[in-house]
């Protein structure tokens, strides 16, 4: 049994299925970056910067950036060379399964999807409170109500500061399930309906937050930043431990760029345009976050961002950018949506490995004849996302996001490594620099990122952990391809 769970997949030839449609090829470099670009910008930047600041690093969020930008440049490098040997949509779970097993293979796919599903649910909960403030701002200015009832626009779940969960009265959050859906049907028509779409909120968010920095930096008072890490008050509160609980938290933030590589059967020279994409993507959305942190903390006392819009609130200190707010609000709206839409492409494409390898029931390998997208899966998809935001609040599921993409980015960085050294043979366009060094970085930054999480994310972890390992013995080892060609060969 045990060399069971250990088994490794070394053909993955069978990534197209050539018993029905195929996905299609259609993206180049500059889509594959814009498509990391749409991932990575969005709750971290406009949401999570201000609760970090405001809650654990101070003006330091900055380098809580730059910390967690290292730990996520040591993994897209590993990712980029995985890129370049396993050209598959799986991602880390194909990763996995090429290195480490089929068990391990199921438990990082089984974190993948907290990475793109449950993440997409977060950025959908963000999205709600610039909607809403946008309806504030427009309802002020032209003197009309159009304010949501409370019940249809929060979570009936939340997190007590002892954190015990308690109902808080709502109903659901209407504005994010909407959100959800029709992002969903856009990702069920076709990838490059949904590139396309993508791309446009990429040069307008990108745009717009160029224009926050450049404009906003006159506005900054340096005093805001000092002192830049303020005294320790405990718990991972402000001082060195709160720079690094806020690395955690911020981590959130840079988890889209292994989007990039769930695209890889729909790039048309994947061992090329990869790398370039995961790169590329990484190190523009690094420079915008450091720059937009520091532009944040500097227009306000970082001891007010700890809300739903921190943009907003850094802005309502200066009058003279005001004019700045509905394009915050508006950019804010598209460059969120970005992110759960590339998210709603990514998940069902992880799915589609699994189902092909017999991990999942094959209705999630299922192609449309037209559309050319696994169609079923994004329904599937869509639905699961739409109930997460439907009904828990954002500082349950960024956490157990962060937690999960940590986990899978540990299994990439000691994937380049094993295979260095099990397939050295192995034709590679992209090679880690440095490998040793670098695999192992990757490693333990993003367990000393995972040593700051709370007990409480911790015990849901285990939970989600559980869940999976049932599915996986209940009926994905059952069905496993690997495990039914060894039944053949033993003549069971």
């Amino acid at each position: 049994m045990l060399k069971q769970l250990l088994a490794r997949k070394t053909d993955f030839s069978d990534a197209d299925d050539a018993n029905g449609p195929t996905l299609r090829r259609t993206l180049g470099p500059i889509g594959l970056t814009a498509l990391g670009i749409g991932a990575v910008i969005g709750g971290g930047i406009f949401v999570i910067t201000g609760q970090a600041a405001a809650d654990h690093a101070g003006p330091a969020v900055i380098l809580s950036f730059l910390l967690a930008a290292i730990c996520s440049t040591f993994t897209a490098l590993c990712y980029a060379e995985f890129a370049t040997l396993i050209p598959v949509s799986g991602s880390a779970y194909s990763y996995a399964y090429a290195t480490l097993g089929e068990l391990v293979a199921w438990f990082i796919g089984w974190n993948l999807v907290l990475e793109y599903g449950v993440s997409a649910s977060a950025v959908a909960v963000s999205w709600t409170g610039y909607f809403l403030s946008l309806l504030d701002h427009i309802g002020h200015t032209f003197s009309m109500d159009l304010s949501l009832p409370a019940a249809l626009t929060n979570a009936p779940l939340a997190f007590t500061a002892d954190h015990q969960l308690i109902a808080t009265g709502a109903l659901f959050n209407l504005p994010a399930v909407v959100l959800v859906l029709l992002l969903t049907w856009l990702c069920y028509v076709g990838i490059r309906e949904s590139s396309l779409a993508n791309a446009a909120m990429v040069v307008l968010k990108v745009g717009l937050i160029a224009l926050v920095i450049v404009v906003g930096w006159r506005y900054v008072d340096p005093s805001n930043w000092h002192p830049f890490i303020p005294e320790s008050q405990g718990h991972y509160k402000y001082g060195w431990g709160g720079v690094l609980r806020g690395a955690a938290m911020v981590f959130f933030a840079y988890i889209g760029f292994e989007a990039t590589s769930v695209a890889a059967q729909e790039s048309r020279n994947p061992q090329r345009d990869l790398p370039i994409g995961i790169l590329a993507s990484l190190a523009i959305c690094t420079v915008l976050y450091i720059a937009m942190a520091a532009v944040m903390t500097g227009l306000s006392s970082y001891t007010l961002l700890g809300t739903n819009e921190p943009v907003v609130t850094a802005l309502q200190g200066h009058p003279a950018l005001g004019w700045l707010r509905w394009l915050v609000e508006v950019g804010a709206m598209l460059g969120l949506a970005s992110v759960v839409l590339v998210m709603i492409i990514a998940q069902p494409r992880i799915f589609m490995i699994m189902g092909r390898d017999g991990m999942l029931p094959k209705v999630f390998t299922r192609i449309h004849p037209r559309y050319r997208t696994p169609h079923l899966n994004t329904l599937i998809t869509g639905a699961g996302i739409a109930l997460l935001a439907a009904i828990f609040p954002l500082d349950v599921l960024g956490d157990l996001v962060s937690m999960g993409t940590l986990i899978a980015f540990m299994a990439v960085c000691a994937g380049v490594w094993i295979l260095r050294h099990t397939r050295p043979e192995l034709p590679r366009t992209f090679r880690v620099p440095w490998a040793p060094l670098i695999c192992s970085l990757g490693i333990l930054s993003c367990a000393a990122l995972l040593a700051t999480m709370a007990w409480y994310n911790w015990g849901l972890m285990v939970l989600w952990t559980v869940i999976g390992l049932v599915i996986y013995f209940g009926y994905g080892r059952r069905h496993s391809h690997l495990h039914q060609q060894e039944m053949a060969r033993n003549g069971v």
